[in-house]
């Protein structure tokens, strides 16, 4: 497939306004910040809160150059090929109680992703891959965001859930739930969002989990939790509150409930913009669920900080594939501009359509280089230590992701709302994602109130 490299920076990155002219050290693709020492009100502040971390290396890895170039090539050579045949199958069962069938081929291309060792490269401890290695072969997935995450075990939520087992699952846990979901022989869902409060504010949710001897009992409703309507998806990880009047943030746990558990009822799956996925985005309900005290994830009271801990990567991943959506709408924005002749010359030569092309790559470059910075905070100094940029990709990848793919279908005229492209479901997919893992809004309440911490 005819398209540009994945390019990674290789000039120094820009010292934001706030910095005051602090004087840079440039060197390749690194930018060391001489600092002035630690001031506070006279407006000299440290280098981490101009933004600008010392001896940032956004230089990939000879290891990361190696999976990302494999992942393009399989990408090229088995995914990109397999869009039609997904699409035909869940075409013809569409409306019908088969509609959350996994379409065969999915499975064609686990088999070939895990013998070309491109499996399970989200989790450090199993790739070896750091967020930052990682994050240029979700951007490649992100050219069929459906397909390609799950061809190589790296999907949503899965991979957040996987995580949160990894780090806070007993050994029996894992041995139950972590292992299969890591073989890909079953997939899972995170019911935290509820219809009935502003679940963005997790203090808000109203999902009871009360003990009863050796049991939690949980009584509550959850909706737009991924994954559901998938038959392949087994356990739910489920956030209720275990102490409703302790502290606000010692309030929330995490239990485990198999989909088989009696009083667990999936009420409908409901559309994205009149799309449904396949795995689908459901409505449940838990009318007295019974699971043992030993499904209890961490400790009683954990559930907020768990919620947290799964936050920071799985934001680089989603961010990153956004990027590569991105890059998809710019392929077939330039392919169509080239190809198209309107009122006498081909639409790549109108000015109108040249300033779509490039506003797209100039911001894709920008959102780029903001999430492989997060990526690098998150490697070196943990998910706290990049709070504000975490939040800050959140906002800004899916608003430029929408921004570039509106762009491209504006250029396909009336093929750009069709299922001709992609760029259709790219659009709902996208513009999901501000709402999705919490709204644009909460996002930039935390950079803003970051932001104001650094001036106090």
């Amino acid at each position: 497939m005819r398209r540009r490299p994945l390019p990674l920076p290789s000039g120094p990155h820009p010292p934001p306004p706030t910095q005051r002219g602090a004087p840079l050290q440039l060197d390749g693709s690194r930018a060391t910040v001489l600092q002035h020492g630690d001031a506070g009100r006279d407006g000299c502040l440290p280098a981490r809160s101009r933004g600008l971390m010392p001896d940032v290396d956004f230089a990939p890895s000879a290891v990361a150059d190696d999976y990302t170039e494999r992942m393009r090539a399989f990408l090229d050579e088995h995914v990109l090929p397999a869009e039609a045949s997904y699409d035909a199958f869940r075409a013809e069962r569409r409306g019908t109680p088969a509609e959350w069938d996994l379409p065969p081929v999915v499975e064609e291309l686990k088999e070939k992703a895990r013998a070309q060792g491109l499996w399970n490269l989200f989790l450090p401890s199993i790739s070896g891959l750091s967020n930052l290695e990682y994050a240029s072969v979700a951007e490649v997935s992100g050219w069929s965001p459906v397909i390609a995450p799950e061809a190589i075990n790296c999907q949503a939520p899965d991979t957040g859930n996987m995580e949160t087992l990894h780090l806070f699952g007993t050994p029996e846990q894992k041995a139950e739930w972590l292992e299969p979901l890591l073989e890909g022989t079953i997939r899972s869902a995170f019911a935290m969002t509820e219809p009935d409060v502003a679940s963005s504010d997790a203090t808000n949710i109203q999902t009871l989990i009360r003990r009863e001897g050796d049991e939690y009992v949980i009584s509550g409703k959850k909706w737009w939790i991924s994954g559901s309507a998938d038959p392949r998806c087994r356990i739910f990880i489920v956030m209720g509150k275990t102490d409703p009047d302790g502290p606000a943030h010692r309030q929330q746990s995490m239990v485990l409930v198999p989909r088989d558990t009696p009083g667990l009822t999936i009420t409908r799956h409901l559309p994205t913009f009149g799309y449904q996925d396949q795995h689908g985005h459901s409505e449940l309900r838990f009318d007295d669920v019974r699971v043992p005290v030993a499904n209890l994830l961490g400790e009683e009271g954990g559930g907020f900080a768990i919620a947290q801990a799964r936050l920071g990567p799985g934001r680089i991943h989603h961010c990153m594939r956004l990027i590569g959506m991105a890059e998809r709408a710019i392929d077939l924005m330039v392919r169509r501009a080239q190809a198209r002749t309107a009122f006498g010359r081909p639409l790549a030569d109108q000015g109108v359509v040249r300033e779509q092309i490039a506003q797209s790559r100039i911001e894709v470059e920008q959102a780029r280089l903001l999430v492989l910075k997060t990526a690098w905070l998150i490697d070196n100094h943990g998910a706290k230590g990049a709070a504000t940029e975490i939040a800050a990709i959140k906002v800004v990848c899916p608003r430029i992701a929408c921004a570039v793919i509106d762009r491209a279908i504006q250029v396909h005229g009336g093929a750009g709302m069709s299922d001709d492209t992609p760029l259709a479901y790219f659009y709902v997919w996208a513009r999901a994602l501000r709402l999705a893992d919490g709204p644009d809004e909460v996002h930039l309440r935390t950079v803003a109130r970051q932001e104001l911490g650094r001036h106090t």
